[in-house]
C-alpha cells in the first residue's frame, strides 16, 4: 500500500462516520483548548505583576520595619505595623555609597470626599524626594515642597484614576478642596499615567507632606517604608549592604540576626513573584491537563469499538495480502488524525477563549507560542499512545476468525 492509498483509507476511516468522529475529537478540543487558555491567564498574571512591580521605579531596595527571621531578609508577617524606622533613618540613608535617593513613606486608607463625591484610595505620606526615587512625573500643577514639609501644609496631589473619580473625566482639579478625616486639602498638583492595579496602582493615590500625615494622621514620627533608590543596576548590593550597615549602627543592634528591620530587594521581589505565578501556571495547565487525559481515552475506546465493527473488513485486508504494519498504520493514523484536527480546533478555540477574557472579562491573558507547540505536541503523542493498543490489536487478528465474525 503506497503513502496515498493510506491516506485515503485512513480519511475514509474517519470520515464514515462523522458524528461518533467529532464526538471523539471534542474531548481533546476541550483539552487543547483548557490548557491554552489556563496557561495564557498564568502568563498574563505574570507579565501584569511584573509590570506592576517595575511601574513604582526602578533599582529600588525596600526597607521595611519589623524583625527578620534568621540572617536572611524574610519578613514577619506583621511586616509594616512595627513602629522600628524613622524620617532621620532615612535622612541618613542618602549619603551612603550607592544610594541615589531615599524616600520615607506612610501608608494609610482613607475615605477622599470632594463636592458631591467621594473615594477610598491610598494617602501616601511622603517628601519630595518620592518624584525621583519612584519615577514619578507630575502632569499638571506641582509636587509639594521641603518648604512645604516643613510647614506641614495642607496640600496634595493626586493620581488620575482619584482625580477622575472625584472631578470626572478632563475636569481641571488643581485648586480644588478636597477633604481627608474632616481635614481640608488643596490639590496642587495630578501625576501623569504610569499603570498599575490594586494597592500599588500609583494612578489611584492621594500624596502629602510626611509631616502633615504624621501630625494629623500618626501622631508620631514613624515611617512605614523606607523606598531606597540605587545609583544602578550593579550598585544594588553595595547599597543593600551599606543600608543595613546604617541602620543596624543607628538602632544599636550588633547581632545581623536581630535586626529590627529587613531591606528587600525589588529583582528578589519580582522574582519572588515570577515563581509564585509560574506554580499558579503549571497548577491550573495540570488541571486543565486532565480533560487531555480524558479525551485520549475516549480515542482508545472509539478505535477499540472501530476494530470490533470492522473486523470483517480486517480480516479481508489480510487475506489478500495486507501486511500487520499496514494495518497497524491505518488505525494508528486514524488516531492520530483525529487527535491532530481535535488539536488544531482546540488551539483556534483556545485563542478565543483568552480573547474573550480579556476583552469582556478584564482578566490579563497572554498566549505564548510555545504553549501552542506543547499542547499541538500533546495531543500527537495522545494519539500515538492511545492509538497504538487498538491499532496492533486489529494487526493481530486472525485473519479466519476474522472473516467468521458477524
Amino acid at each position: 500500500m503506497n503513502i496515498s492509498d493510506l491516506f485515503e483509507e485512513i480519511w475514509l476511516g474517519v470520515s464514515s462516520n462523522k458524528t461518533r468522529s467529532g464526538l471523539t475529537m471534542l474531548g481533546i478540543v476541550i483539552g487543547i483548548a483548557s490548557v491554552i487558555a489556563m496557561l495564557a491567564v498564568g502568563e498574563g498574571s505574570k507579565a501584569q505583576i511584573e509590570a506592576n512591580i517595575q511601574s513604582i521605579g526602578s533599582n529600588l531596595l525596600m526597607v521595611q520595619p519589623g524583625a527578620q527571621r534568621g540572617a536572611g531578609m524574610t519578613v514577619s508577617s506583621g511586616r509594616g505595623s512595627s513602629q522600628t524606622l524613622t524620617r532621620e533613618d532615612a535622612t541618613a540613608l542618602i549619603t551612603l555609597d550607592g544610594v541615589s535617593t531615599a524616600s520615607p513613606e506612610i501608608n494609610s486608607r482613607q475615605q477622599i470626599v470632594a463636592k458631591g463625591t467621594n473615594t477610598n484610595t491610598s494617602i501616601v505620606g511622603t517628601t519630595p524626594s518620592y518624584v525621583e526615587t519612584r519615577n514619578l512625573t507630575v502632569d499638571t500643577g506641582s509636587f509639594f515642597t521641603d518648604a512645604q514639609v516643613t510647614s506641614r501644609a495642607k496640600v496634595a496631589v493626586i493620581g488620575p484614576t482619584t482625580q477622575t473619580d472625584l472631578f470626572g473625566e478632563g475636569v481641571d482639579s488643581i485648586g480644588q478642596k478636597v477633604r481627608i478625616k474632616n481635614m481640608e486639602f488643596t490639590i496642587i498638583g495630578v501625576t501623569k499615567a504610569k499603570g498599575g492595579s490594586g494597592f500599588t496602582n500609583q494612578d489611584d493615590m492621594v500624596f502629602i507632606p510626611i509631616s502633615t500625615m504624621s501630625t494629623y494622621f500618626t501622631g508620631n514620627n514613624f515611617v512605614g517604608t523606607i523606598t531606597v533608590k540605587a545609583i544602578d543596576q550593579a550598585s544594588m548590593a553595595t547599597a543593600q549592604t551599606a543600608i543595613t550597615n546604617t541602620l543596624l549602627g543607628r538602632h544599636k543592634i550588633a547581632d545581623s540576626t536581630l535586626a529590627d528591620f529587613s531591606v528587600l530587594n525589588q529583582s528578589d521581589i519580582a522574582s519572588a513573584a515570577s515563581s509564585a505565578t509560574q506554580t499558579f501556571t503549571i497548577l491550573l495547565a495540570s488541571i486543565a491537563g486532565i480533560s487531555l487525559l480524558v479525551g485520549g481515552i475516549g480515542i482508545m475506546n472509539m478505535m477499540l469499538t472501530t476494530v470490533t465493527e470492522r473486523t470483517r473488513e480486517i480480516g479481508l485486508r489480510q487475506a489478500i495480502g495486507a501486511e500487520k504494519e499496514e494495518i497497524v498504520s491505518q488505525f494508528l493514523g486514524e488516531a492520530i488524525l483525529l487527535t491532530v484536527l481535535g488539536g488544531l480546533i482546540g488551539i483556534g478555540l483556545g485563542f478565543t477563549i483568552s480573547w474573550g477574557l480579556n476583552i469582556f472579562m478584564g482578566t490579563s491573558t497572554k498566549v505564548a507560542w510555545s504553549s501552542v507547540g506543547l499542547a499541538f505536541g500533546v495531543s500527537a503523542i495522545i494519539g500515538l499512545i492511545f492509538g497504538y493498543y487498538p491499532a496492533k490489536r486489529a494487526a493481530n487478528l486472525n485473519p479466519i476468525q476474522a472473516l467468521k465474525y458477524e
